[in-house]
């Protein structure tokens, strides 16, 4: 949680002399920045892992003839350690103790630049407090690290870089090395001076090298009471930075331009000033939620930044603040695209087209599988192939077990939603036209070849596939099947498949903005389509309720109590089920949202216009039952859960809503014993807490090219200011109980419409609109 990173380059929050030993982990990471060791996960290749690089931060002390400070060495008399949200900053103190009672007190501050993606800092100050004397110092390059974070928990990891160099000139040290299965290069540099108020003589310096490593150490007296001061500046490039001859260089040329700690600090914080007017989202400074949204757009920002628009990367699901998942980039993005689509659309933009270039391999995959279009696999890394384990230990027992999450074929159903999102919001018609239509068509492809029609009933059916709820990958007595005709997916599947025909439909309408490689989609392919997405097979259960999947109201009923009693928490209760011999499948459990992932996904109107486009009756009456079928069901396994739940509970349970993102917000922040932080931070549910706040409490959504507000705030939160960023144009909203103000910036761009609570007003440049709201029944919210 103290990592630093500006959406390039990110190193975590360990201490400057620790090194990895159980408790300390130093990580640095950039982003895309993957590399394959042999071996592990159960694929006989190995499976891409994004690389600790080498780590930049050791500088330690000692009094001459005395032992290196590090964790375990001397006396830590006191530490405090401080994370400056507002200015991107790490500060820390710490006074330590050594063995003849000499006492010295350390300041340091530290930076990963937000204006230069190549640049960090750290400056430290240290204090002889009762003593005078030599004192040593070692500043160095560590290329001696490896990938261990993870390691024993998933049989991987290991040493990902090889070939290390290190040296030095004048004044910097550096080091090279390449990943040892891509070869990509890596370069560091690193250049630290000391100052001493009034010495009498400046600091003596030596080299040192060893095999994976190289080290300045530097010699001077000091009086006590006089502080010094070290500055490490540090430069890093890997060969898939552009503009770059070779990283060694470029780090070198870099470095030697490089400002002063003071100079790089200015530059950063006027940096993150800038991100932070950008992404402004307020519920007031005593608010409870306050903080812990600043510390959530924090991370967030840390790992997506307009630095990230230049580079080749996807959303990575742990951040870039560890290890977990290998760095690999899952659906989570389905969670963090509607953030950013109202924030910084173009950083959307670039992250679709990390997928977009995985389309080959896409395609690729679904062929092997004998299916036509594309299928974007679970995991996935650097080439786009499938990086999903086949096997992997259980979180109860330890034992290796059939890995079958890579069955979730629906994640290229999230990229087609987060493709036409994208575009609803933005309005940008090129990207649809260029890149967006032909993964629509793509998915839509794969989806149809997979529907197979049932004569008897003018219905089709989708078999042996996995929803979200990973508890269920078959039958009882059939694991590993799969299911048929899952209500997520075949719902998705219907609205994907008008949406691939909305993008032909437009693709005709504007011919010239289609890219010349654009292929024309037969039409009777076409209406093959609407009809599949008009009969698609959905099942409801007995008392009228939509159906997880066909069979699931056969399905035993859980003695929750029980369980509760034996186990308390049920967030793992399907490994639990396994190691006591039992099958999940067997009951109506669910690890996270699956049925109601639909309702966060499309608004009530959109869900009850699209089930019965399909010829079924849907009464949306019925929405507050399902909730409270399904909820009373799920054990909220994976952190996305209680993002979808607080979503959907927002328009009919304010209360257990409010609750619901309390639990979402403290997933990396309040539950370390039931959180897997260490390994990085959980990036869909952040940004998906705060998306809950941008567009589900206000009831925001962009729905025929109006922009449209109803809010509900939750019980608890008197208001709600934020930024957003609309089709090119600045606004900033202002929500409380009594009234909406929407103001728009200065400029030239035409009149927008705004509807609140359905009544539309043109918001021209300049002009504010405020709209008082109409009171809500009291009794539609149940306490």
């Amino acid at each position: 949680m103290l990592t630093l990173g500006n959406g390039y380059l990110a190193t975590r929050g360990a201490a400057p002399e620790a090194s990895a030993d159980g408790v300390h982990y130093p990580g640095t990471y950039l982003a895309g920045f993957h590399n394959r060791l042999p071996g592990g996960a159960g694929r006989p290749d190995g499976e891409e892992s994004i690389v600790n690089l080498p780590n930049w931060l050791p500088l330690t002390f000692r009094p001459a003839g005395g032992d290196w400070y590090a964790p375990g060495r001397a006396r830590r008399v006191h530490e405090h350690r401080m994370l400056d949200l507002r200015r991107g900053v790490q500060l820390r103190e710490l006074v330590v103790v050594d063995p003849d009672r000499r006492r010295t007190r350390l300041r340091q501050r530290r930076l990963v630049s937000m204006a230069n993606p190549h640049f960090a800092a750290l400056e430290t100050s240290i204090v002889a407090e009762n003593w005078s004397g030599r004192l040593e110092l070692r500043s160095g390059i560590d290329g001696g690290v490896s990938n261990a974070e993870t390691a024993a928990r998933v049989g991987a990891g290991g040493r990902h870089l090889a070939d290390v160099t290190g040296g030095a000139n004048d004044d910097a040290i550096w080091l090279t090395a390449v990943a040892a299965g891509s070869r990509q290069p890596v370069a560091v540099t690193a250049r630290t001076t000391v100052g001493v108020v009034d010495a009498a003589a400046p600091a003596t310096r030596t080299v040192v090298r060893d095999a994976a490593a190289v080290a300045e150490m530097y010699a001077i007296d000091v009086l006590a009471g006089t502080p010094i001061t070290i500055d490490k500046t540090v430069a890093v490039f890997c060969g898939r930075d552009r503009a770059v001859h070779d990283p060694l260089t470029a780090a070198a040329e870099a470095l030697r331009w490089a400002g002063t700690f003071a100079v790089l600090l200015a530059d950063h914080v006027a940096a993150w000033d800038r991100l932070w007017s950008r992404f402004r989202l307020d519920v007031g400074e005593e608010h409870v939620w306050q903080l812990p949204l600043r510390v959530q757009t924090f991370h967030l920002l840390q790992t997506l930044s307009p630095h990230t628009v230049d580079l080749d990367a996807g959303v990575p699901a742990r951040g870039l603040h560890g290890e977990g998942y290998h760095g690999h980039v899952f659906w989570d993005e389905l969670f963090v695209y509607p953030y950013l689509n109202l924030r910084l659309p173009e950083l959307t933009r670039a992250l679709l087209e990390y997928r977009y270039r995985r389309l080959p391999a896409a395609r690729r995959q679904a062929a092997a599988a004998g299916m036509a279009g594309a299928l974007f696999p679970w995991q996935s890394a650097t080439s786009g192939r499938d990086e999903s384990p086949v096997r992997s230990p259980s979180p109860v027992t330890g034992e290796w077990q059939d890995d079958r999450t890579g069955r979730q074929h629906h994640v290229n159903l999230a990229v087609s939603y987060s493709v036409w999102r994208y575009w609803e919001t933005t309005g940008d018609l090129s990207f649809l036209l260029d890149h967006g239509a032909e993964l629509l068509i793509a998915t839509a492809r794969f989806w149809a070849g997979l529907a197979t029609y049932d004569p008897s009933d003018d219905r089709y059916d989708i078999r042996g596939v996995l929803g979200p709820d990973e508890y269920h990958d078959g039958y009882p007595g059939r694991a590993g099947q799969g299911l048929d005709n899952c209500a997520y997916i075949n719902v998705m599947v219907a609205w994907v498949l008008a949406r691939a025909d909305e993008a032909c439909v437009l693709q005709d309408r504007h011919p010239g903005a289609a890219p010349w490689r654009a292929a024309a989609v037969p039409a009777g392919e076409r209406r093959r389509w609407t009809h599949i997405a008009r009969r698609l097979r959905l099942v409801f259960l007995p008392n009228g309720l939509l159906a997880q999947f066909a069979g699931y109201g056969d399905l035993v009923e859980l003695d929750w109590d029980r369980y509760r009693r034996r186990y308390g928490d049920l967030r793992l209760l399907g490994p639990l089920l396994q190691a006591e011999g039992d099958d999940p499948n067997r009951y109506k459990i669910s690890k996270q949202a699956d049925v109601l992932m639909l309702l966060y996904l499309f608004s009530a109107e959109e869900l009850t216009a699209l089930i019965r486009g399909m010829g079924y009756h849907f009464d949306p009456a019925r929405i507050p039952a399902t909730v409270d079928h399904y909820l009373s069901r799920t054990t909220h396994g994976s952190t996305l859960s209680r993002i979808a739940h607080a979503w959907v509970l927002a328009r009919t349970d304010r209360r257990r809503s409010f609750h619901m993102l309390l639990d979402a917000l403290g997933t990396d922040l309040a539950d370390p014993a039931h959180s897997s932080t260490r390994e990085g931070i959980h990036l869909g549910a952040t940004a998906g807490t705060l998306d809950i706040l941008q567009r589900c409490y206000t009831g925001l959504e962009v729905r025929g090219d109006v922009l449209r507000l109803n809010p509900v705030l939750p019980e608890g939160m008197d208001q709600l200011d934020c930024v957003l960023r609309y089709r090119n144009r600045l606004l900033v909203l202002h929500v409380d109980c009594d009234q909406v103000r929407i103001s728009a910036g200065p400029g030239a761009d035409p009149p927008v419409p705004v509807a609140v609570q359905e009544q539309v007003h043109l918001l021209a440049a300049g002009a504010i609109v405020t709209v008082p709201l109409r009171r809500r029944d009291p009794g539609a919210d149940r306490a």
